[in-house]
């Protein structure tokens, strides 16, 4: 689950290092900005009978996203070590705020804003679906393996164990737990095709869930980007997402199969440039390259949760028109 909105980080090192403030970023429930077809009531959401089957944990999860305040203390634990942050989610007047804060080492404060109730977006047979929480839930189970584990406890709370098996070797494993009072997501674990874990994040606290007193969805205009180059392959089920209006930032195109993300940017070469090779992001890797298109350098950088092979495949098919 992919995100085009603002991300503020104290550090400046570049394009690159912002890329990694959205990985501190995506600890936090993620979406696209896309229409949605219609409000729905954050109260109708969790009065509703506990979920049976392992597509309704997941709508569950994601309008819970969209529904639930809180505060929370969290750790995170990958190849670049183990960070604990603070993280803190409301919902004022239809937008979604959400703060993460690090806590250990430099000091690095990711902030995201996004409208609630506006879903990643998906090609569906009945357009007014295309946004909904349950085609993002059958979008991630055309791709993935989804299969409901024995019930456990995170963070002395009740929580309901999902594990996602990729269909393909594009893809990594993923595992949640979803807090079962209010769908909110409590652990998650990343792996490979070997099993070795890529990326741990656990709520240690989670402090005064609280609902939005409130609807949702109320409708806004999407925009798609506009560039002068083409992604000329992407693993099967990755699509395009739309962003906000006003909100498409220069020279970035994202896509997402429900689960990952993956994040291209073409920008005209300054002096200051990253190092053309693969560079490892905690559980993201990024592909930098450059090019000479009619005399004009450019740096292309893909970056994405996902195995490398297909980052440096997707890398390669970019054409300029």
């Amino acid at each position: 689950m992919a995100a085009v909105v603002s991300c503020r980080c104290s550090s400046r090192r570049g394009r690159l290092l912002a890329s990694l403030c959205f990985v501190g970023a995506s600890l936090l429930p993620q979406t696209v900005v896309a229409e949605s077809p219609s409000p729905f009531s954050c109260a109708e959401v969790l009065s509703q009978p506990s979920p049976a089957t392992t597509q309704e944990w997941l709508v569950m999860s994601m309008q819970a996203g969209h529904c639930v305040d809180f505060q929370a203390r969290a750790v995170s634990i990958d190849a670049l070590g183990v960070r604990t942050l603070a993280l803190s989610h409301r919902i004022r007047d239809g937008v979604r705020q959400q703060v993460v804060q690090h806590l250990d080492g430099p000091s690095i404060n990711v902030e995201r804003r996004s409208i609630a109730g506006f879903f990643a977006w998906f090609p569906s047979e009945a357009p007014e679906s295309e946004s909904s929480p349950a085609r993002w839930a059958a979008q991630v189970s055309e791709y993935y393996e989804i299969s409901q584990q024995d019930d456990t406890r995170v963070a002395e709370r009740d929580a309901v164990a999902l594990q996602f098996s990729p269909l393909d070797n594009q893809r990594y494993y993923h595992a949640w737990w979803i807090d079962k009072e209010t769908g909110l997501l409590l652990k998650q674990v990343i792996s490979d095709a070997q099993g070795r874990v890529l990326e741990t994040f656990q709520v240690t606290q989670l402090h005064s869930p609280s609902l939005y007193d409130g609807d949702v969805a109320r409708g806004a205009e999407v925009e798609m980007a506009d560039h002068p180059w083409q992604v000329g392959w992407l693993p099967e089920g990755f699509v395009e997402q739309p962003s906000e209006q006003g909100q498409q930032q220069d020279g970035q195109r994202v896509y997402s199969d429900g689960m990952a993300a993956i994040s291209v940017f073409v920008e005209p070469l300054e002096q200051r440039r990253l190092e053309e090779r693969v560079h490892r992001l905690g559980v993201s890797t990024a592909v930098v390259s450059q090019v000479v298109i009619d005399g004009q350098d450019w740096q292309l950088i893909v970056i994405g949760e996902l195995p490398l092979e297909p980052l440096q495949r997707i890398a390669n098919s970019i054409t300029f028109e």
